[in-house]
């Protein structure tokens, strides 16, 4: 896979839009000095002021987030969800507001091999890696997407036509989003997925059962984004990697789990 490199150095980027889709923040940010990122990169973001906790505000961590949307003006997009003080606070930005952004980071994903039909498969936040993706594959591409109710659902909405499952049966199929999988592993696929852990060792097994090629987009906290911190390694058949510099996006066949 190959990657489109980063700027040496973060950059301030102006918030040029926020919108609110169901349980999740889309924030909108304009970086025009930066490169268009691959599908399934990533960048590094803090806010450029009140990022920190308790008293003396110490700084957190950037923090680190696929890129949903890549515009020609310049422009990116990104999916938040409020589940921590760091994400709480991008989710607080608003258009004039800056933020630091680092990246494209990583590799992404590869295009669908022997003519093979690709299927995304997503579950809440790892709709964002998807949506680009779709944009560049087109409408062919088949989007299978799981949330756990009905407010997290409205985020299928990003990927027009996307099929949809839910925990708790309120939309769509009442399921997992892996049922829905099933059903289309009997064809000439290529599978790209992204979300929590336990869906993508569903996935990685149910494709290596069935000799699916599969490629998976992995989260793991990063600190530094480069490689160099070694914070997000993960282990593969032949050893650990770094998930910043190595992924996100890794074959399912290197992956004896997805811990």
């Amino acid at each position: 896979m190959s990657r489109t490199t980063a700027p040496v150095g973060r950059r301030l980027a102006e918030v040029c839009g926020h919108r609110r889709v169901g349980a999740y923040d889309i924030l909108v940010c304009d970086d025009p000095d930066g490169p268009a990122p691959d599908p399934g990169q990533f960048y590094m973001l803090a806010a450029a002021e009140r990022w920190g906790g308790g008293e003396d505000e110490r700084p957190f961590l950037p923090r680190a987030f696929s890129v949903m949307r890549s515009r020609t003006d310049g422009t990116r997009e990104f999916v938040l969800e409020d589940v921590g003080p760091g994400t709480r606070r991008l989710g607080e930005l608003r258009s004039g507001d800056e933020m630091w952004l680092l990246g494209p980071l990583g590799r992404g994903f590869a295009p669908p091999r022997e003519e093979r039909t690709p299927v995304l498969v997503g579950g809440g936040v790892g709709i964002a890696p998807l949506a680009i993706w779709r944009d560049v594959l087109g409408p062919d591409a088949l989007v299978l997407l799981g949330f756990r109710d009905t407010e997290h659902a409205i985020g299928a909405g990003l990927i027009p036509g996307a099929h949809v499952a839910t925990d708790d049966g309120s939309v769509g199929h009442p399921g997992l989003v892996t049922d829905l999988l099933a059903a289309e592993l009997g064809g000439v696929i290529e599978v790209y997925a992204c979300g929590p852990p336990p869906m993508l060792e569903a996935v990685r097994a149910m494709c290596a059962e069935r000799g699916v090629p599969a490629q998976l987009a992995l989260e793991s906290g990063m600190a530094c984004g480069f490689g160099a911190c070694f914070g997000c390694v993960v282990p593969t058949r032949s050893g650990y990697v770094r998930l910043c510099v190595d992924g996100p996006v890794l074959e399912a066949e290197t992956l004896e789990v997805v811990a």
